[in-house]
């Protein structure tokens, strides 16, 4: 029973004690990740950046260092509104100055114009998502030809949180995934072994070609 509802606020973490010790979990465990996926993007100063799934801001506290010229502009998504009151809180301010925008709701509706973004970033979301090829298809529409996105996971801890009972129902297995990206029309989709401070990690890449 535990640990389907610390599954469930996971997917969707919500204002609650549970939902606190969500985002605690997702501070200590996301943020090698988050700061990978950043890493591994390539950012430039007057990049559109969009992530996906930033939970409470980790990754965009990340990201917005990068984007030093005006043109530079960084973008979130996320279903849960409690990750959004975290990281409007952590982004305070590159929000106030319009570097940082941020948008509630569901990836397979994404509110960007086609053709749009430079850059798109994860960690562990795509885990949740319903529909992945609806998903995949409308992050494909957003990014310009030649775009890249990028997942960083670690398929070790996500298998072994499965094997305690966690994560029920949630795609761990990164096959399904890199189906789905294929299937949206992304090409150079593949998976590769990385390690960072010693850590070992999985990424996901994939370019939309237009």
């Amino acid at each position: 029973m535990v640990t389907k509802i610390i599954t469930q606020h996971l997917g969707h973490p919500k204002s609650t004690l549970m939902g606190w010790v969500t985002q605690s979990l997702m501070k200590r465990n996301n943020r090698f990740l988050e700061e990978n996926a950043v890493r591994l993007c390539e950012i430039q100063a007057d990049n559109t950046v969009l992530e996906v799934g930033f939970g409470p801001g980790l990754g965009l506290q990340e990201a917005v260092q990068y984007l030093t010229d005006p043109r530079g502009k960084l973008l979130g998504l996320d279903y849960s509104e409690y990750m959004h009151k975290l990281a409007r809180e952590r982004l305070r301010d590159h929000i106030a100055s319009g570097k940082v925008r941020l948008f509630q709701g569901r990836v397979e509706s994404i509110p960007l114009p086609a053709c749009s973004v430079d850059k798109v970033y994860h960690c562990n979301c795509h885990l949740y998502w319903p529909d992945m090829r609806a998903g995949n298809a409308e992050l494909l529409r957003v990014m310009r030809p030649g775009a890249l996105m990028v997942s960083t996971l670690n398929l070790d801890y996500l298998r072994w949180g499965r094997s305690l009972g966690f994560l029920q129902g949630a795609n761990v297995e990164p096959k399904p995934y890199l189906e789905a990206l294929r299937a949206a029309g992304f090409t150079d989709v593949h998976l590769e072994e990385k390690y960072d401070k010693g850590r070992k990690f999985e990424a996901i890449f994939a370019t939309a070609e237009k």
